[in-house]
């Protein structure tokens, strides 16, 4: 189970490899996706809360990254945080998420993107439920549910 001391150490020091990478020109990746995916993957935007598909979605299955389809979280370590964004405890392996110290907007946060193609995510927050105590506050436009049938 990963801590925030080593998501600290993963922004500062370097990330786990992944399993493998997946890398377009800007061109492939507008193609490959809506307006609003590409504004939040590929430059780093952030949808309004409460606004995505997948905050009130609780069913069995795997949120994949939209842009690689790599698998980020399960379902069963979702949570309900309040802010308006899904929310979750742990990555389903720790090399599915890549770590960068965020110093925009006058903050000094950790955003998370998919390790595989390097999709904006969303951000890490040391503030979630036990046993880890984290919070993945992830962007619903990122993500796709690959349900569980």
């Amino acid at each position: 189970m990963l801590t925030w001391k080593e998501i600290i150490s993963f922004s500062q020091k370097g990330n786990p490899t992944p399993e493998k990478r997946v890398e377009k020109s800007e061109a492939e990746w507008k193609e490959l996706l809506t307006p609003e995916q590409f504004r939040i993957t590929r430059q780093k935007g952030t949808e309004r809360p409460n606004s995505g598909d997948l905050c009130s979605i609780y069913d069995e299955g795997k949120y994949n990254c939209v842009c690689c389809n790599t698998p980020l979280f399960d379902s069963t370590i979702k949570f309900s945080s309040g802010t308006g964004w899904p929310s979750f405890t742990q990555p389903i392996e720790e090399n599915a998420i890549k770590y960068h110290k965020d110093i925009s907007f006058g903050m000094i946060r950790v955003e998370v993107m998919c390790n595989t193609c390097d999709a904006h995510l969303g951000h890490i927050f040391p503030d979630g439920p036990e046993p880890s105590g984290l919070r993945y506050c992830i962007n619903s436009e990122s993500m796709k549910l690959e349900k569980t049938t």
